[in-house]
């Protein structure tokens, strides 16, 4: 009869890959214009312009203490039909940065989103807002 014994490096391939153990962020937490900077590679699928330059992203708070960012944002329309892909665009960017921990993505309707206001000039012209 054999045993079922796993080596110890077998057993730590056996976590990484289940995806059991995560190890710990390292390094430093990257500042707000990194955060909004990488940010701007999320899309707006109906629209075709990033969700920074589109006004969308309201704060960024990065906590170097728990090294957690929290980020507020908003949507189009409160019936934007690409919501839930935004907001999930926005948190697998900001846990996947260097020293980031965790990330909390909060809906917010205040301000209510006015492109004239929110958006960048550059999104603006793009959308023929003069």
């Amino acid at each position: 009869m054999s045993e079922n014994t796993a080596t110890p490096e077998q057993e730590n391939n056996t976590e990484a890959a289940a995806g059991e153990a995560k190890a710990p962020a390292t390094g430093e937490m990257p500042t707000e214009e990194q955060i909004r900077e990488a940010l701007k590679d999320v899309i707006d699928p109906e629209i075709g312009i990033n969700i920074v330059d589109l006004g969308l992203i309201y704060d960024v708070e990065p906590n170097d203490e728990n090294r957690q960012v929290n980020v507020n944002m908003t949507l189009t329309s409160p019936g934007c039909p690409v919501g839930p892909e935004l907001k999930s665009a926005v948190w697998l960017t900001v846990k996947r940065m260097e020293g980031v921990e965790d990330c909390e993505v909060n809906l917010v309707w205040k301000p209510r989103w006015d492109p004239s206001v929110h958006a960048s000039e550059e999104a603006q012209m793009f959308l023929g807002i003069w």
